[in-house]
């Protein structure tokens, strides 16, 4: 009898601990970091961000950040945590996208994070919210203004970008320096480590703008792309919230449209127009 009941008093005990490593297990779950429980038990969501992508995502004198991205993050703080202050900046390099989504250094990236096939093997992307394609500027003195004029000689590109993967893969006759920074690039371009510059069209459009004697001479190369807020792999209730986001209230406000407004077109030529650029409601088409 008595080992009976001990037997018995065992399985009890076994399926406690089961039920309790279970309630744990989804406590974790429920908490898990990036998750929104996660976010609104910290009070602030944490967003990976550039402070050199101006007039997208940039640090300003006075330390505070600005641009486009920079908006749509706060709106989704405001959104989420009916603040948009209640964010926590994390400022990233090209490079540091994916890891810092895969080790839980941010919940969600809006650096303007340019999907792809490879990448969204490592991170889950939001919905679409701008269109872009690579660019490439150099001095007006002695303008690049086909990838023939690049053979043989040096071009700077961001480790980890899509101008770092496009000339890899497609020309190894141009000679590559790669550099983690984006104001590196232009620093690179400026003292003459390299002829040209290649990133993203819109950016070296804006900086070329606000820079007299350059020239993006290359304005469109390679097939149009798509940027869009990341979060890591499998965190699907957050990448849920914000995607219900974009394409319900945000498109509703036609906020793209207005936020190119009052963040980019100063940083444009005059012939550049919104729709060149920004994706209302996640819609590519």
């Amino acid at each position: 009898m008595r080992k009976m009941i001990a037997g018995v008093l065992s399985v009890l005990l076994l399926a406690g601990l089961i039920g309790c490593s279970s309630n744990n297990n989804d406590k974790s779950s429920a908490e898990a970091s990036g998750s929104i429980a996660a976010i609104k038990k910290a009070d602030t969501i944490r967003i990976g961000i550039f402070a050199d992508d101006a007039p997208f995502c940039y640090q300003d004198a006075d330390g505070t950040f600005k641009g486009y991205d920079v908006e749509l993050g706060k709106r989704i703080a405001k959104e989420l945590l009916g603040d948009e202050n209640k964010i926590t900046w994390v400022v990233v390099n090209p490079a540091d996208r994916i890891p810092y989504l895969q080790t839980d250094k941010a919940d969600l990236m809006l650096a303007d994070f340019t999907v792809t096939e490879e990448r969204a093997k490592s991170v889950d992307f939001t919905l679409p919210y701008e269109k872009v394609s690579l660019g490439i500027v150099s001095k007006e003195g002695s303008p690049i203004q086909s990838v023939d004029d690049l053979k043989g000689k040096t071009l700077a590109v961001n480790t980890g970008t899509t101008a770092d993967s496009y000339f890899t893969k497609n020309y190894p006759d141009v000679k590559l320096i790669k550099i983690d920074a984006i104001t590196d690039g232009y620093q690179a371009l400026i003292t003459d480590r390299a002829v040209a510059f290649a990133q993203d069209n819109t950016l070296l459009l804006s900086w070329a703008k606000k820079n007299p004697g350059y020239t993006v001479g290359v304005k469109e190369l390679g097939n149009k792309d798509f940027i869009a807020g990341a979060v890591k792999q499998g965190n699907k209730e957050l990448l849920d919230y914000v995607n219900d986001l974009i394409k319900g209230k945000l498109k509703d406000e036609n906020y793209f449209h207005n936020l190119y407004e009052t963040t980019l077109k100063d940083s444009f030529p005059a012939d550049f127009t919104a729709d060149q650029i920004v994706i209302e409601g996640g819609v590519t088409d």
